[in-house]
Order: structure tokens, then sequence, then C-alpha cells
């Protein structure tokens, strides 16, 4: 049958075939295949989140320095993060390190553009570290004009040989410093889709944390960590890392996430602020799968009485198949007492999480397999209640605008619904 076909081989041209067919399937493995399973995790401590107990405790255990003093302010929508950004940058007197997934040539582009170009004319040194494929809507007219202004322009993993076995593997982090002395991160980038303040359906709901102090060292590692890797230059010293006195209410830890199979710390932080919640754990996320640990915890924590409350985007998402994906999981999560709300005013992009009122963790990750094993990532946990005030407000405010998911509701949903979320789940790995 295989010889009338034509396919006829030599025994090298068999074992070539097989080799291929190896590849082949070991690729799609890597890709698609969920990793080889975890056992559940068991609490190791038991501590209010936002205490010292517990911030200590977490820093030891995922080793991270402890952050104390400086201040961090929640900026919500592109109305407040854009210029706050904007005029750090253009009031920089020494370096300006820029790192983002997304930037688009467009207006919001251009104006970013605009300011680094005159900073860097200006004698600043200006770092702009964009991942490959996010940026792949900035211009090669841009990207000159910005090398031509002197300033120093790098793409994480662009295509090539060297990369191959990497390119699904991206930066996701956003981590702005400006003169080590103010940073941001968040869920933004630099595109149009995020102005406005989501007075229309094209304006993206999202925040940007800006921080001081202690906290602006936490924010400076996820860039220097990736921008030694692009271009071999160390960002180290005082310059970059100016010393602090401690002055400021605020108490942190930073995590910088470049995920393995053995060590995924910011899905353990966020395991451990979810388990250890006492009365409240509000979660903001723009795509939502969780894994079995996380969904096992917060299932936990709403069956002890613990009010736990999830927002996700709604009709307006950029990401249908991962909104089928996870809302897969929204009846085991639903019977155990979590409330689900999908935002309806546009797409919802913040990522952040409060738990007791206290606790906040803020940054570029996503609660999905790709933020906890694939995407280079950065996390900030803050200690501080007027913070976590200003995070469970801005959720208040978007409740209002949101459809909660009711369990008997949710079951009569159409099959075709049914099957469109099963079908969705094959690809979790990749979203």
């Amino acid at each position: 049958m295989i010889e009338s076909l034509g396919l006829a081989l030599p025994w090298w041209g068999w074992v070539f075939l097989a080799l291929g067919l190896i590849a082949l399937v070991g690729v799609i493995g890597a890709l698609f295949l969920p990793d080889w399973p975890t056992p559940d995790y068991q609490l190791g401590f038991e501590a209010e989140p936002g205490s010292d107990r517990f911030v200590d405790s977490a820093a030891r255990f995922l080793n991270t320095p402890l952050l104390r003093g400086g201040s961090a302010e929640l900026l919500q929508n592109g109305d407040r993060f854009y210029p706050a950004m904007l005029e750090a940058i253009r009031s920089a007197k020494d370096t300006v390190n820029f790192e983002v997934y997304i930037f688009e040539s467009d207006a919001t582009g251009r104006e970013f553009i605009e300011a680094f170009k005159e900073r860097a004319q200006a004698g600043v040194e200006v770092r702009l570290l964009l991942d490959w494929f996010g940026s792949i809507r900035l211009k090669r007219a841009d990207s000159r004009g910005l090398r031509d202004a002197g300033v120093k322009l790098e793409f994480f993993r662009p295509p090539s040989l060297r990369n191959l076995v990497r390119m699904y593997r991206r930066t996701h982090r956003r981590a702005v410093v400006i003169d080590g002395m103010v940073a941001f991160t968040g869920g933004a980038a630099v595109s149009n889709k995020w102005q406005g303040d989501t007075r229309t359906p094209h304006q993206w709901r999202d925040s940007m944390t800006r921080v001081t102090g202690a906290l602006v060292g936490g924010v400076q590692s996820a860039f220097a960590a990736n921008w030694v890797y692009c271009c071999g230059e160390l960002i180290g010293g005082p310059r970059f890392y100016p010393e602090t006195k401690g002055a400021g209410r605020v108490c942190a830890l930073s995590v910088v996430s470049s995920p393995s199979e053995a060590q995924q710390p910011i899905r353990l932080l966020f395991w451990l602020s979810f388990i250890n919640a006492q009365r409240t754990l509000w979660i903001t996320s723009s795509y939502f799968i969780p894994d079995r640990h996380l969904r096992k915890a917060v299932q936990a924590r709403a069956r002890a009485g613990v009010d736990v409350r999830i927002l996700v985007p709604g009709n307006h998402t950029d990401a249908l198949p991962v909104q089928y994906a996870g809302r897969s999981f929204y009846e085991e999560l639903l019977a155990a007492g979590v409330r689900i709300f999908e935002f309806q005013a546009s797409m919802m992009h913040a990522k952040t999480v409060v738990v007791d009122g206290r606790w906040s963790l803020v940054g570029s990750a996503n609660m999905d397999e790709r933020s906890m094993e694939i995407n280079e990532e950065n996390l900030l946990g803050i200690a501080d209640t007027g913070f976590a005030r200003s995070i469970v407000e801005g959720v208040e405010q978007d409740l209002a605008r949101s459809k909660e998911i009711k369990l008997d509701t949710w079951r009569r949903r159409p099959p075709h619904h049914r099957v469109l979320e099963k079908l969705a789940t094959l690809l979790i790995e990749q979203y």
C-alpha cells in the first residue's frame, strides 16, 4: 500500500521520517499539553495577609527581598496613568528605563516616542525594551527615529534560529523606572486602546501603580534582568538603585518571574495570598483561567465564609477563546459560593488582587497558565491599607457596571456554549 502511494523509502529515509514525527509530537506536546501534574499545595504558614509576619514569611519563601518605605498610588485608566508616566519621562534627569509588552505607532505611541527622543537628545540615558511580538505594530521608521535620537532600543526575542525553541516565551512585564526614584507597573502598555476613562466601549479599563522609595528597586530589577539578557548591559549601582532611608508607610515584596517547571513564584504568591484570606478576597483579571491550585484555594475560602469576588471581561473582550476557557470553570466556582462579575462597559484589562482590605497584588501577571509558566512577568505585593482601599473603591465602581453571573442561570446556558468552553480549554497552555 505504501509503495503504491509512491512512499517507498530507503532505510535512512524512514529514520528521518520517524525523527520528524517524534519532533512534531514533541513540539505539539510542549506548546499545548499541560505540565506534569503537581501535588496539591499544603499551607506552610498561616498569617493575616498584609501583616508583617505574612509579608516576611512570603518574602523568605520566595527568596525575594523585603521592601520597606516609600509610597504606592493606584492610577485608574489612561486619563490618569498616561499623563503621570509622560510627566515623569519628560522630567527625567539621568535615566529612563522602559519595558512594556505592547507598543504601537499610533497617536499614543508617537507621544511617548517624542518624549523618549527629546530626553535622549538632552543627554538622558533612555533604554526602551519591547517584546518583539507585542510591538509588531511599531513602525520601522519609528524604531530608526528612536535609535537616531540616541535611544537604546532592544526587542525581546526577535525571530532568529537561536530563538526558535523560545519564540513562544514572551516578556509581558510592565517595568518603567525614572531616575531610579519613581516607577510604574500594572496592566497597561502603549496604545490608543488604553486612552480615556471607559467612557466608550473602545476605551479599555485598566490601572497602573506608581511607586517611590524602596519599591522602585523591585520594578528596576524586573527591567534589569531582561535588559542584560537582550544586550549584555548590567543595570546596577546607586544610579539605578539609590539608597532609601525607609521613610514611608509601605511594606512590600517584588516578584520577578521567568517561570520554569520547578519554580513558579507568581502562582505561589497568588496561592499564599488566597488561602490566607480571612474576610475578603477580590480578584480582577483580564484573562482568567485559574489552575487547579488557585481554583481550590478560592473555593475553600468561599466555603469558609470569605467574601470572594472575581471581576472579568464581559462581552467586550479581545480574546474570545480565553473567555470561553475561563467560563468552563464558572460552575464549580459559583457552586462553592464564589461571586463572579463580568464587566459590561468596555474591555476589562486590569490585574489586581486585594485581600482583607490590607494586602494587594499589582503588576503584569494574568490569572492564566501563560503568566504562571511561560511569560516573563513582574508583580508587587503591597501591604498598605490606604492603597488597598483605592483598589477596593475602584472595584466597587466597576461592579456597578458589571453583570453578576448566577449559578441557576449559568446552568441553563446554551449547549453550544458548553461545547465551545470544552474546546477552548484544549489550548489553555498558550493563552
